[in-house]
């Protein structure tokens, strides 16, 4: 005779003991899900941290060139004014057939405008206004051509004089000595041991 699976029902204490190996089963897995989700929590926030200590490294670091960068700028921009300004106070003082008998430096006149004039040389009908830069650059150009508008404005002693703009660099590129030529710029330059003025194209402002 075969035998017949058991159809008994289970005992109460054979329930007991599953509903409480199912609860023990479901607690472990909570407390899997638990540690994996603390650790992916830690993981988390380690990462983040290293994050923001590689940003604020960097940050720190890039404000630190920005400062060398814009003290070289700035130590260039000094050296040219310097040695153009030497050359005019030693030797050149003479723009298209006009001799300037006064010159000064870093011009800062009080007024409802603020500008610099790098070189301003001076004689009793005339003003010629140096912009003096390390290189020049195209947008050097604008910034020279309105600075006879705005030192008439701060400077009203002066309004009346005829204005000559010339604009100074160690270094120019042809394009921008062309357009030097254009808008009637004087162009002074450094030649080997000596400063060059190009100022036959002069225009008055």
């Amino acid at each position: 005779m075969k035998n017949l699976p058991n159809t008994q029902p289970d005992t109460f204490e054979s329930v007991l003991a599953s509903l409480r190996e199912t609860s023990r089963l479901q607690k472990e897995n909570e407390r899997i899900l638990t540690e994996k989700f603390a650790e992916n929590e830690r993981i988390i926030k380690e990462s983040n941290a290293k994050f923001d200590k590689y940003q604020a490294s960097y940050e720190k670091r890039m404000k630190r060139m920005e400062e060398t960068m814009g003290g070289w700028a700035n130590c260039h921009g000094s050296f040219a004014e310097e040695y153009f300004y030497d050359s005019f106070d030693e030797e050149q003082q003479d723009f298209f057939g006009e001799h300037f008998n006064e010159i000064a430096k870093n011009v800062k006149p009080k007024g409802n405008l603020q500008d610099e004039f790098d070189i301003v040389m001076y004689n009793d009908s005339y003003v010629a206004i140096v912009e003096t830069k390390f290189t020049a650059r195209k947008k050097d150009i604008q910034k020279v051509l309105k600075k006879a508008e705005t030192f008439r404005i701060l400077c009203p002693d002066y309004k009346d004089y005829k204005i000559y703009l010339g604009l100074a660099s160690l270094s120019f590129s042809d394009e921008i000595e062309q357009e030097c030529l254009d808008q009637g710029i004087a162009i002074i330059k450094q030649v080997g041991d000596t400063v060059v003025i190009t100022d036959d194209h002069l225009k008055v402002f």
